[in-house]
């Protein structure tokens, strides 16, 4: 009976300890079945993520190209005698003029595109749609300090480009540039960048003459002869400046006019068929050219007046060369291009009060503001 009872409690604690080694293995089989469906649920996780990602980076780049194709629509060809050919390499003096480029910002016919390609208000040109057609253009507001001229023809329902606001801008942004490089053998031609620099200022050097641009966006997508007027355009085909002049001694170096500076003058237009242009009759600099033209003066805002135009309502007025623009009525001014664009918005005889300062004195000047013809 004792070694019976011996025997049943040996029974009982093998019995025991089986079932607790049977919980125990069914417990790290649970855990590892567990670790395994957490695991794959993160594979699957981050399987799905990545596939919602490659999704939504195809689908950003296909808007892309929805965009910059319906953009292609709007760039049109601009030159001042008409092409007779399709070649840029013939012979014929009129097809070796070459092509400008420009683009169409209304659907009644006004186009933006450069002074140089265009020519001064009032000239004549021809412009050529992206369907081959082709009209007579007249120039009806040009500036040659922006190089920027509006040129209207006589067409309706066009198709036309969105503005962005180029005081939103950020360096890095991705751009495309779009013109006619060289010639219509190459027309509408696209080229992908970045915003490689803001409110740039370069010197421009013809002769023994000396002039500069300010305010401009550097851009590295390629900008050829012929793209001169084309769109600076953002990821959503946006306008956000004008292709005006690239850097022939190092490569990836262009700039385009921010887009803000016309939308005065394009308002104008829109709202009443012309443009009467307020005149105030004085050339300025930004601070930072200030050291090209004097290593000895500094000023730390406001606008540097470089001449006085004796056609101007401010010749023979207490204002000099040399003065320093800091307000116009309540508006600071530290950019030429915002004083621009301040008396865009103004009508001729308009009054306006110019606050100016010489030798740290600040004196305020009432100002009727002329007409430019």
């Amino acid at each position: 009976m004792y070694y019976e009872s011996r025997n049943d409690k040996l029974k009982e604690q093998i019995m025991l300890f089986i079932f607790f080694v049977s919980v125990i293995s069914l417990l790290i089989i649970l855990i590892i079945k567990l670790d395994g469906n957490k695991a794959n649920q993160a594979e699957i996780n981050n399987y799905e993520t990545s596939k919602l990602s490659t999704e939504n980076e195809q689908n950003v780049e296909n808007n892309i190209q929805k965009y910059i194709n319906e953009v292609v629509k709007t760039v049109v060809g601009i030159s001042k005698l008409k092409q007779n050919g399709t070649s840029i390499f013939l012979d014929n003096s009129e097809q070796k003029l070459g092509l400008g480029s420009g683009i169409i910002l209304s659907d009644n016919g006004y186009i933006l595109t450069n002074q140089h390609v265009a020519g001064n208000k009032y000239s004549n040109c021809y412009v050529t749609l992206e369907n081959g057609q082709i009209y007579d253009g007249t120039v009806v507001w040009a500036d040659n300090n922006l190089d920027l001229a509006i040129v209207k023809i006589a067409a309706t329902n066009l198709q036309y480009i969105e503005l962005a606001d180029s005081d939103k801008i950020n360096l890095a942004d991705e751009v495309y540039a779009i013109g006619n490089p060289i010639g219509i053998e190459f027309q509408r031609t696209v080229t992908k960048g970045i915003i490689s620099g803001i409110d740039r200022t370069i010197k421009l050097q013809e002769g023994e003459s000396s002039s500069y641009m300010e305010d401009l966006i550097q851009t590295d997508a390629t900008i050829n002869e012929g793209n001169s007027g084309g769109p600076l355009v953002n990821t959503k085909g946006e306008l956000i400046g004008v292709n005006t002049v690239k850097i022939t001694e190092a490569e990836g170096i262009g700039f385009a006019v921010p887009i803000n500076i016309v939308k005065p003058i394009l308002e104008k237009l829109m709202n009443t068929g012309k443009f009467e242009e307020a005149y105030l009759g004085i050339y300025g600099y930004d601070k930072e050219v200030i050291p090209y033209l004097e290593s000895n003066l500094e000023i730390q805002s406001g606008v540097y007046v470089a001449s006085v135009s004796a056609d101007g309502p401010l010749f023979n007025k207490e204002i000099r060369v040399g003065d320093i623009i800091t307000k116009i009525d309540d508006i600071e001014i530290n950019k030429m291009n915002d004083l621009r664009k301040y008396i865009y918005s103004k009508s001729p005889k308009d009054i306006v009060k110019l606050t100016i300062k010489r030798n740290n004195i600040e004196k305020v000047l009432e100002i009727q503001l002329g007409q430019r013809m």
